[in-house]
C-alpha cells in the first residue's frame, strides 16, 4: 500500500515513511492509494472474530510493511482492553471507548501508532521528536503509548486552561522523555505552531521530526476498527447510524473510511458544539472557519479540523456525496449540561461532555428504520466541574484520585514560534 498528500504536490510513499514522516511536504495529510474491499466471506463472518483479529484483517493491507507476525502482536497489544457497546435505550447504544490506560479513545490510535513506531525504529540510531497538540485527551494518551521508548522523545503542546485539571495530569507528569509545553492560546494555535514546525528547513535539517496528532495516518487508520467492532456486537443488520463527537474530525473520518471498506454502516452524524464549522458547511457547502469558541465540551474546541481534507477525499470531493453520508448537528453549553441531566435521570446512564453532544444528536435526528451508536469518547470523571453543573456529585473513581495528587509539570510559552523552535532545538 502507498500513501498520497490530498495536497497532490509530495511524493508517494510506503507506511512506513508515512508514519514517521507524517505530514507530506506540501501540508497535507496522507491518503491511501485505494481502500481495500472487506471480502464477502469475511463480512459473513467477521461477527465472531475478536477484537485483536477483526483489527489485524482490517489494518494488514495499509500496514502492508509490517509482516503478518509483528502485525498480529501490535494488534494484541493495542487492543487488549474493552470496547464494550451498552444498549442507553430503545435503539441507541453506546460505544464506550474510554476503557483504556488513559480512559478516552484516543488510546487505540496511540498505541498503535507507538507500536508500529517502535517496530520501524528499532534499527534508527538518530533520535526522534515527537510534536503534538492537544485539546485535551491526545496529550496524555501520547505520553502514555510513548513514555519510556527508547529513542523517542515528546513534545506535547496544550491550551492553558482549557483543559480539565485530570487531563492535564496526565501530559503532566510523567517527565522522563516527555515534556509539556502549556501555550497562552487556545488549540488551533497549538496546532498550527507544530505545522509550522514541520515546515521549517532548519529545524528538519537537524531533527527527525514526527507527529503523534490524528494526522498521522497510524492513528487515523486504526480509529476504524472499533466501528466495525461495534457492528460485531450490535448482531443484527438494522440500519446502524453512528454520531460522533467531533473536533478535529479524525475520528469520524475514520469511521467514514470503515464505511468505504464495505462494513454495514448506514450513515454518521457529525456532532459539534458551537464550534460549527463542519455543520455549517454541510448546511451550506461554505467551509468557513471562525474563531474559537471555549466551552464545556473542550477537546472538540477546534475551529479549523485537521482531517477535513479526509472527509473530503474519502468522497472524492462531490458534496452531494457527503450529504448523502454525514448529517451535521450542533449543541450549546446549556444544552449540554441539560443532556448529562436528562440521560441519568431517565436511563441511569451518565454521559461526558462530548458523547452528550453525539447522543443529542441521535435524539434529534436518528430515524425510526435506524439503530444509532453514539460514541463515548472519554470517562465522565475527566471534566469534573462540567459533570458537576449537571448532576450537582459524581463518584470519584481510584485512577483518579492517584492521577490528582502526581506534580504537574510543564513549560509555560506564550503563542510564538521562535520560542517554540528554540525548546524543540534544546
Amino acid at each position: 500500500m502507498k500513501f498520497f498528500s490530498t495536497n497532490g504536490n509530495s511524493p508517494i510513499v510506503g507506511f512506513k515513511e508515512a508514519v514517521i514522516n507524517s505530514l507530506p511536504s506540501d501540508n497535507g495529510l496522507y491518503f491511501p492509494e485505494y481502500i481495500p474491499q472487506v471480502s464477502a466471506d469475511f463480512l459473513a463472518s467477521f461477527r465472531t472474530r475478536t477484537l485483536p483479529e477483526l483489527a489485524f484483517e482490517m489494518l494488514r493491507t495499509f500496514a502492508s510493511e509490517i509482516d503478518d507476525s509483528s502485525l498480529r502482536k501490535i494488534t494484541e497489544e493495542v487492543f487488549d482492553f474493552k470496547i464494550p457497546l451498552v444498549q442507553v435505550e430503545e435503539n441507541i447504544f453506546s460505544l464506550e471507548l474510554f476503557h483504556g490506560p488513559t480512559y478516552a479513545f484516543k488510546d487505540v490510535g496511540a498505541r498503535f501508532l507507538a507500536r508500529c513506531f517502535r517496530h520501524f525504529s528499532k534499527d534508527k540510531l538518530q533520535e526522534t521528536t515527537i510534536l503534538v497538540a492537544t485539546s485535551g485527551d491526545t496529550g496524555g494518551a501520547v505520553a502514555n503509548g510513548f513514555y519510556g521508548v527508547e529513542g523517542v522523545r515528546v513534545i506535547i503542546l496544550y491550551p492553558s486552561g482549557k483543559v480539565s485539571e485530570l487531563q492535564e495530569k496526565q501530559l503532566t507528569t510523567l517527565d522522563g522523555n516527555i515534556t509539556a509545553l502549556e501555550v497562552d492560546g487556545n488549540f488551533d494555535d497549538c496546532q498550527a505552531l507544530v505545522k509550522k514546525a514541520f515546515l521549517d528547513k532548519e529545524l528538519n535539517a537537524q531533527l527527525q521530526l514526527t507527529s503523534a496528532n490524528s494526522i498521522n495516518i497510524a492513528r487515523w487508520i486504526s480509529q476504524s476498527v472499533y466501528y466495525a467492532w461495534a457492528l460485531n456486537q450490535l448482531g443484527y443488520s438494522k440500519e446502524v447510524v453512528f454520531s460522533v463527537p467531533s473536533g478535529n474530525y479524525g475520528n469520524i473520518t475514520a469511521g467514514m473510511l470503515a464505511k468505504k471498506m464495505g462494513f454495514p454502516i448506514g450513515r454518521y452524524l457529525a456532532c459539534s458544539n458551537a464550534n460549527d464549522v463542519v455543520p455549517r458547511y454541510l448546511s451550506d457547502q461554505q467551509f468557513d472557519p471562525k474563531p474559537t469558541i471555549t466551552t464545556y465540551a473542550n477537546a472538540m474546541d477546534v475551529s479549523l479540523p485537521s482531517n477535513f481534507p479526509r472527509m473530503l477525499e474519502i468522497h472524492g470531493g462531490s458534496y452531494d456525496s457527503i450529504k448523502q453520508d454525514i448529517q451535521g448537528f450542533s449543541l450549546g453549553d446549556e444544552q449540554i449540561l441539560e443532556t448529562i441531566k436528562q440521560c441519568w435521570g431517565a436511563n441511569h446512564y451518565m454521559l461526558d461532555p462530548h458523547g452528550a453532544i453525539a447522543y443529542a444528536g441521535l435524539k434529534t435526528l436518528l430515524r425510526p428504520t435506524e439503530t444509532g451508536v453514539f460514541l463515548e469518547t472519554a470517562h465522565p470523571i475527566k471534566f469534573e466541574p462540567t459533570m458537576k453543573l449537571a448532576l450537582d456529585t459524581i463518584e470519584f473513581p481510584t485512577f483518579a484520585t492517584e492521577l490528582m495528587g502526581r506534580t504537574k509539570k510543564s513549560i509555560k510559552m506564550k503563542v510564538d514560534f521562535e520560542t517554540f523552535k528554540s525548546v524543540i532545538l534544546t
